[in-house]
């Protein structure tokens, strides 16, 4: 069982929700975010579980090397690095708004690889451990309007966590790289409307249950998103236009 468990962005969304849900199994547990108020209520909360905390901008880079290996050292060394610090931010593209797009592509995959590189290096030392990248079902093909900057940040994660999955085949390291379609977060609110949203908690669960499985690819939920999957591949780009 992977015992020590790292989670970027668990002040609130699906960070939290995959917390409490480890927490409850007796998993010892170091989560980071910006907002160290709610993580240290969340810690509170959690009790008695082993929470350690630590305020993380993931754009920090240098902080994120630091983080980490203050987790190790806190913790005794570090099973499992759940990527999910991310952000939904983004306008269509040449709309005076590159500082918007900018942000999400920095945030959502260059301050990703900074969280791959810091975990892998310990992993590496260690010569164990298990890389969980969160990415969106949003990177299997490119997307108009205000994703478009998200779908882009999500694709490049995806292939990242791809590249390091085959370089790493054989090693005792594993690496998963998740799916998520519209799940209740920051992101995606659940107000009746689209019934493809599922609540906070449901999604929180199928992220966990497919994190465990430490497959390299999954769809959360599966149903309806990986058959969802196959037929997404394939619309033609006048109908993808107007879903978003």
């Amino acid at each position: 069982m992977r015992k020590n468990i790292v989670i970027t962005g668990a002040s609130s969304g699906l960070g939290e929700g995959m917390a409490r849900l480890y927490a409850a199994q007796g998993r010892n547990l170091a989560l980071c975010a910006r907002r160290t108020d709610r993580l240290d209520a969340l810690a509170e909360e959690l009790k008695p579980a082993t929470v350690v905390t630590r305020g993380l901008d993931v754009n920090d880079h240098d902080d994120v090397f630091a983080a980490f290996k203050e987790f190790r050292d806190r913790l005794g060394g570090l099973d499992r690095v759940i990527v999910n610090a991310g952000i939904g931010k983004g306008q269509p593209v040449g709309t005076g708004r590159f500082d918007a797009n900018k942000q999400t592509l920095e945030t959502n995959f260059v301050s990703a690889l900074a969280q791959c590189e810091a975990a892998l290096e310990i992993f590496r030392e260690q010569n164990f451990g298990h890389l969980v990248v969160v990415s969106s079902f949003a990177k299997l093909r490119g997307m108009a309007g205000n994703t478009t900057a998200y779908a882009a940040s999500k694709a490049g994660l995806s292939s990242l966590a791809d590249g390091i999955r085959i370089d790493l085949a054989r090693t005792p390291i594993k690496v998963t790289s998740l799916m998520p379609g519209f799940i209740e977060s920051g992101m995606n609110v659940r107000d009746g409307r689209n019934p493809l949203v599922a609540k906070a908690e449901t999604g929180a669960k199928a992220l966990v249950k497919a994190i465990e499985t430490e497959k390299a690819k999954a769809y959360v939920p599966t149903f309806p998103w990986a058959p969802l999957s196959l037929v997404f591949r394939v619309l033609p780009d006048a109908v993808l236009g107007k879903l978003v």
